[in-house]
């Protein structure tokens, strides 16, 4: 009833204001809202600057820049789609579409999608995006977690320094970061404010699938060996070895950084974008070093949740706004995108570009991440927020912190877990 009054009330209005509710005044240009949440300073510049361009070459569709946040992103977009107001092409994350693309506020791009950008991205992107038959987004940008690390304190422990073609494992991890420990000073520090997500997509890596779909579509929660491996190996490192600190378990990745600098701490686990910050906050005499996270049965695999570009389901100008999202996300565009938020392109091409294979900052080895990147364990399960809010995120702190033990955190998954699952598959 709420969507029927507020999509009424737009109508109206628009009627009295004599605009169609397409945006496009009588003889003029059909005009799209574009939602971005680009917030770096270099991401800002860049999606504007391709907004104008896109505006100086198309005088038929004009494209109006509307600047979001990824912190209200979820609520806002809830109520825009409820009041009939939603932007025309929308800037989210792929873990945020279930919800949306199952509720019907999303568009259903499989027949828009151009040949070129079909092609141009690999299967694993398109599967984050893919709720049913549906395709509900094009994923466009990626961020492996990678270790940050004091490239003197890694040198003067002479520690083996790991590759993508040659990484540590979990074990020769907890023994490096060992080594790299003292009186004061941890060998790594895990920023785990939000536990489930992080823990989830590195455990890819070991086998760790912690949700199965069983053959009718319903999902579950099962706890197996290969989940066990990265939460035992953090738990272990806090509890046990004393190589990483209590006190990080509840901060964010920008919050262990004064401490990274300072030598408190050797290594931090972190998204690829968080370079930036470390380009622009660092000492200049401190030399720092990208290297992949650990591997385990399964390699380098992680999970990851791609930014992704979407249509509202109430956009009277569908094939407009996928053209739109085409030209964005031309490859040379992609790479200006990409090179802005200091992340990885999902598109293949772009993935080539020279600018993105340089030794410097880390880049080549986060490229080198990008064909072991698959879709976060999570991605289409619904009921995933709540399981996590309620569930997982108290359970895995507790975990950590050595409260309760790998039993009890089973337990509360599995059971606890499956109980809020089955309420959304009914």
């Amino acid at each position: 009833m709420r969507t029927a009054i507020g999509t009424a009330l737009v109508v109206l209005l628009l009627l009295l204001a004599g605009c169609s509710p397409g945006g496009r005044t009588d003889g003029g240009p059909v005009t799209l809202r574009f939602q971005s949440l680009a917030w770096q300073q270099e991401s800002v510049a860049a999606n504007k600057e391709l907004v104008r361009e896109w505006n100086a070459t198309h005088s038929d569709v004009k494209v109006e820049y509307v600047q979001g946040s990824w912190d209200s992103v979820h609520d806002q977009l809830l109520t825009s789609f409820e009041g009939g107001e939603a932007p025309d092409v929308i800037h989210d994350a792929s873990d945020d579409l279930a919800d949306f693309a199952y509720g019907g506020h999303l568009a259903d791009l499989t027949g828009l999608l151009p040949a070129r950008l079909r092609s141009g991205i690999p299967r694993a992107g398109w599967a984050t995006t893919t709720f049913g038959h549906g395709v509900y987004g094009v994923p466009f940008l990626q961020e492996p977690r990678v270790l940050i690390a004091d490239a003197d304190r890694l040198r003067a422990a002479k520690v083996r320094i790991p590759t993508p073609g040659h990484p540590w494992s979990w074990a020769e991890f907890r023994q490096v970061a060992k080594r790299l420990s003292g009186p004061g000073r941890y060998g790594v520090a895990w920023p785990l404010k939000e536990p489930v997500s992080a823990t989830l997509n590195l455990s890819l890596s070991a086998g760790g699938r912690l949700f199965h779909r069983n053959a009718d579509g319903r999902v579950t929660v099962r706890f197996t060996p290969g989940d066990e491996v990265v939460p035992r190996t953090i738990r272990d490192q806090v509890t046990r070895d004393h190589s990483a600190p209590a006190s990080t378990l509840g901060s964010g990745g920008s919050d262990t950084l004064p401490g990274f600098f300072s030598g408190r701490y050797a290594m931090v686990p972190l998204g690829f974008s968080y370079r930036q910050q470390i380009v622009q906050q660092a000492p200049k005499d401190f030399h720092w070093t990208v290297l992949p996270a650990p591997a385990g049965a399964d390699g380098l695999t992680q999970g990851v949740s791609p930014q992704t570009l979407s249509v509202s389901a109430d956009c009277p100008h569908k094939k407009e706004a996928v053209a739109f999202i085409d030209f964005l996300l031309r490859p040379r565009n992609t790479v200006r995108l990409a090179l802005g938020d200091w992340m990885l392109p999902t598109g293949t091409q772009a993935l080539k570009d020279p600018a993105l294979h340089t030794a410097e900052y880390g880049w080549a080895t986060g490229t080198a991440l990008a064909a072991r990147l698959r879709p976060a364990p999570a991605q289409s399960v619904r009921g995933y927020p709540e399981w996590k809010d309620k569930v997982a995120t108290p359970a895995y702190q507790e975990y950590y912190s050595g409260a309760i033990g790998l039993a009890e955190l089973r337990h509360r998954l599995e059971r606890d877990g499956n109980l809020v699952l089955a309420r959304y598959q009914r």
